[in-house]
């Protein structure tokens, strides 16, 4: 292990970190195209099990993340248990079956995967600024359809899922501090059920690098988790001083450049 990588992976930490506390987004939409074209590769990973291993990380460190998050959202009574409790069963299934589909998918088209659910995302973002009207929860069955899809699409990304949480919690009546604590809660289980199934599914994968639990390269996840726990206060801070609707434009439309990257032949 070079040390010049694991310092690569403290950075990216640091950045992955102030940005979640900033705009209130999950870190793998930073984490997973930062690992899949520009940190793994140096670690030696071969394309065809790269995007897994990518994403496989990513989740492990939301354990870590948005559990912190969601313990301190509980102690401050931000958590709608009633809403978690119907979500819950969906966005398990959800993250575990997302961590099945991938690993059925080819890595050069799960590539292809994260793209098209990073763009719907960026899209997601720039519509959500503008506002919607609020609806009442709806029944149970389908609360745990919506949350089924969440887990799957979350897994597949790689990330928690609070850009898809949230926006579904606050159009149905939730405000908004129970919808981002919430969310926390929910971001976190489907993190554990989609890591889970990425642990598993890899314990036998050919070409894996030295350190790795399945797809999960520990390396990357205690060198991401080290400095990302830290700078999240840095970045809540910042939130509170800085024009965040204009940064999350700005975000988006960073999102809209990875995707393109992800989507379209080089």
């Amino acid at each position: 292990m070079e040390i010049e990588l694991l310092a690569q992976f403290l950075a990216l930490g640091c950045f992955v970190g102030t940005m979640a506390g900033l705009l209130g987004i999950g870190g793998g939409l930073i984490v997973v195209p930062a690992l899949a074209s520009w940190l793994l590769p140096q670690a030696g990973v071969g394309d065809d099990i790269l995007m897994h291993i990518a994403l496989g990380t990513s989740l492990a460190t939301i354990i870590l993340t948005s559990g912190a998050s969601a313990l301190n959202h509980l102690k401050l009574g931000n958590v709608d248990l009633f809403v978690v409790k119907w979500l819950l069963p969906g966005v398990v299934l959800g993250g575990a079956a997302g961590s099945f589909i991938a690993e059925a998918i080819p890595s050069q088209y799960l590539i292809k995967v994260f793209g098209g659910i990073v763009l719907l995302l960026a899209i997601q973002m720039l519509v959500s600024l503008k506002g919607s009207r609020s609806y009442p929860m709806p029944s149970q069955p389908i609360t745990f359809c919506c949350g089924s899809l969440i887990g799957v699409t979350s897994s597949l990304a790689g990330i928690g899922g609070g850009s898809l949480t949230v926006p579904f919690l606050s159009r149905h009546g939730v405000e908004m501090r129970k919808a981002i604590g919430s969310s926390s809660v929910c971001g976190c289980v489907i993190a554990i059920a989609g890591m889970g199934g990425f642990a598993l599914h890899g314990a036998n994968a050919q070409g894996l690098p030295e350190y790795s639990l399945g797809y999960v390269y520990l390396p990357a996840l205690f060198g991401i988790v080290a400095t990302s726990m830290l700078t999240t206060r840095l970045g809540a801070k910042l939130a509170t001083r800085l024009p965040t609707a204009v940064l999350k434009k700005i975000f988006a439309v960073f999102l809209l450049f990875i995707a393109g990257k992800m989507l379209l032949p080089l």
